[in-house]
């Protein structure tokens, strides 16, 4: 009988102690891979998102000095939003069609002619963010992307 306790305990010791080294194996791996700089894991967006179009929007371009004809630039945009948001997008497109047209005003012809569509796009998301920087709530949406553009 007393053979079997001393199975027993030992038994019993060898399974602590596997489990304690498993543990701290584990716990010593988990906070090594949080700890790497630069070895981030990446943020995954599950959310479901709607496009909503912000459409014919039309902006005179600034003329030269000598030039005496006009160049207008018409553009349409896409807001990619949450689906709960949707709303509350569609209420602020009077308020983003003029943030548009105020941030996009600015550029001549020329200027326009050369930026690309990914620095025309840059340039009116930063428009958007300064807009919505004092609102407590923030922007409705997630970004602008350009889906048609015309410089004439």
């Amino acid at each position: 009988m007393q053979k079997s306790r001393w199975v027993t305990a030992w038994v019993l010791t060898g399974f602590v102690a596997l489990i304690t080294g498993g543990g701290a194996t584990w716990f010593v791996m988990a906070s090594q891979t949080q700890s790497r700089p630069g070895k981030a894991t990446p943020v995954v967006d599950t959310r479901a998102y709607k496009y909503i179009s912000l459409e014919k929007v039309i902006v005179r371009l600034r003329s030269q000095q000598d030039e005496e004809t006009s160049h207008y630039m018409a553009m349409d945009l896409v807001l990619k939003t949450p689906i709960d948001e949707e709303r509350v997008t569609r209420e602020h497109l009077p308020l983003l069609r003029s943030v548009t047209v105020k941030a996009l005003s600015n550029l001549t012809y020329e200027e326009a002619n050369r930026a690309t569509v990914e620095e025309l796009t840059k340039l009116i998301n930063a428009a958007y963010t300064e807009t919505y920087a004092n609102d407590r709530v923030g922007k409705p949406f997630r970004e602008a992307m350009v889906g048609k553009l015309i410089i004439e």
